[in-house]
């Protein structure tokens, strides 16, 4: 299991090198600035999404061709 530091510096890695570290910092921003669940958030995420679409959207983002 990894330390609570070690999945910080990796979240802020991951959003930094997506987003680009001033789009990332303004998420964090937005994250503690507003109320949000996050567990009703992922819950409704991909709606009625199924398992096999979601599968195709993230092999596709993988390999960079979305």
């Amino acid at each position: 299991m990894k330390s609570d530091t070690l999945i910080k510096t990796d979240g802020m890695r991951i959003l930094a090198d997506t987003l680009g570290i001033v789009e990332a910092e303004r998420f964090i921003t937005l994250m503690l600035r507003e109320p949000f669940n996050y567990t009703e958030w992922q819950r409704t995420l991909y709606g009625d999404m199924p398992l096999k679409k979601l599968y195709e959207n993230i092999k596709t983002f993988e390999t960079g061709n979305a």
